[in-house]
């Protein structure tokens, strides 16, 4: 299957197939930004200032983040579940993973990467489309990530695709090597 999302560079998206689960494993989604969020939070909730990283931050997430998403466990088109890729002349240069639950009717987005050499091409948001689409197939009233407060470039990429911020855990990440970092909750409706 093809979708209808796609670039003026010929990229091509699909459902995810058991044999692609390597190359989803080996795609590079770190990145490195030069500003980062710092959040401030109070009993009245919460504000972001977007401040300067100096020096910059890189960031490289473990291979076992992916696992625990359930990436690579076959078939793209299993339950509840999808994952998109995105295929440029066969090679894979990107991927969505999204999963509906029905009580709340919500698509989360488990995790989406485009490679280093393909970002701001227009192919995350073409996979966002992706997962958009499985969420209205599913008659879901909004799509919810979680993104990391050092992550700027996302958080930029998610509001341009009309996500807003809609909560915080300070918490989430202890224990984990992104301890001190702050989720972000971001959502935004299915139209």
């Amino acid at each position: 299957m093809t979708t209808a999302h796609g670039s003026a560079d010929g990229i091509v998206y699909r459902l995810a197939r058991p044999d692609d689960a390597g190359a989803i494993e080996a795609l590079d989604g770190s990145f490195t930004t030069d500003t980062v969020f710092e959040v401030a939070a109070s009993e009245a909730g919460f504000t972001l200032r977007e401040v300067p990283a100096d020096p910059p931050v890189y960031k490289e997430f473990p291979p076992e983040e992916h696992d625990e998403q359930g990436l690579g466990r076959g078939s793209g088109a299993q339950g509840n579940a999808r994952t998109f890729v995105a295929l440029d002349g066969g090679r894979l240069c990107g991927f969505v993973a999204a999963g509906y639950a029905a009580w709340n009717r919500r698509v989360t987005i488990e995790d989406i990467e485009v490679s280093p050499e393909h970002r701001g091409r227009g192919i995350g948001r073409a996979l966002m489309e992706c997962a958009a689409d499985f969420a209205r197939e599913h008659g879901a009233e909004h799509l919810w990530l979680e993104v990391s407060s050092v992550n700027a470039p996302a958080v930029h990429a998610y509001r341009r695709m009309g996500f807003t911020l809609c909560g915080l855990d300070t918490t989430l990440y202890g224990g984990t090597p992104a301890v001190g970092e702050q989720a972000l909750f971001m959502s935004r409706p299915c139209r």
